[in-house]
């Protein structure tokens, strides 16, 4: 601290710090010690977590951000396209128009997997199951309360993969092969094969709710994994946009909503 420095002026931090001639990181030198030293993705988890991941953890961090990147032409992706229609010359409002559209639908369904799961595991009071009956009954008896207080069991169901999420066996085996798989998975494996019994109804795991099971077996706070989850689509959508700007369809769109639009009287209900 600088001489005449008030304590009280203090700003503490474990990230950046800048001064006239250096940069440092998490207490290393930024161009040094880390740039050409780690990629992207390592130094996000580091970030997060204020710890270098092991060789398992990197790995399937990674794997997450790239289940996660894109999925075609969701809203989130015709957002950003057709915001970027209306303002071309600011395309951080574009990418921040599709990152807003992540919610309970799109790209919230990971954190709010990671929540139900985290509650589920809470019921244990230290004590997690140890056989596959035993995860298939805390499974069970979690969708049950859930469904008893009406509301919807995240990590159930695709719009798309009615037959089944290709994103979820390739992450579960991943994740075995690393070393990764943990009591998030193993209770969100189990809600898949009782979740046909329990609800009367055949609902595949989906890619968002694997991916919010594996990054909290890696240890990612879950009030922080919907903010991952926006980190992989970020990417996804600077894709979209660059391929609007290589091959519009925005235009497309908004003409055909607009040429198709109908006046309709209010209704009285």
């Amino acid at each position: 601290m600088s001489p005449g420095t008030d304590e009280a002026e203090r700003y503490p931090t474990s990230l950046g710090v800048s001064t006239v001639d250096t940069i440092s990181l998490m207490g290393r030198d930024l161009s040094n010690d880390l740039i050409g030293a780690v990629d992207f993705g390592d130094l996000a988890y580091q970030l997060i977590t204020l710890r270098e991941p092991t060789p398992g953890q990197a790995a399937m961090f990674n794997a997450v951000l790239v289940a996660l990147a894109d999925h075609g032409f969701t809203p989130t992706a015709i957002a950003a396209r057709l915001t970027w229609l209306s303002a071309p010359d600011a395309i951080q409002g574009a990418l921040a128009s599709g990152l807003l559209g992540g919610g309970s639908r799109f790209l919230g369904v990971s954190e709010d997997t990671g929540r139900f799961l985290d509650e589920a595991l809470g019921t244990c009071e230290g004590e997690l199951p140890t056989d596959e009956a035993s995860w298939d009954a805390l499974a069970t008896t979690a969708i049950t309360h859930r469904r008893a207080a009406g509301q919807f069991v995240p990590g159930l169901g695709h719009h798309l993969h009615k037959n089944g999420d290709p994103r979820v066996p390739r992450l579960l085996q991943l994740a075995r092969e690393h070393g990764t798989y943990g009591p998030h998975l193993a209770l969100f494996e189990a809600m898949g094969r009782v979740a046909p019994d329990v609800l009367g109804k055949a609902l595949p795991l989906n890619g968002a709710g694997v991916c919010g099971a594996v990054l909290a077996d890696l240890g990612i706070p879950r009030q922080l994994l919907r903010g991952v989850v926006l980190l992989a689509r970020c990417a996804g959508l600077l894709g979209q946009l660059a391929e609007e700007m290589r091959n519009p369809i925005a235009p497309q769109i908004f003409n055909h909503v607009e040429s198709h639009a109908e006046f309709v009287p209010p209704s009285d209900d």
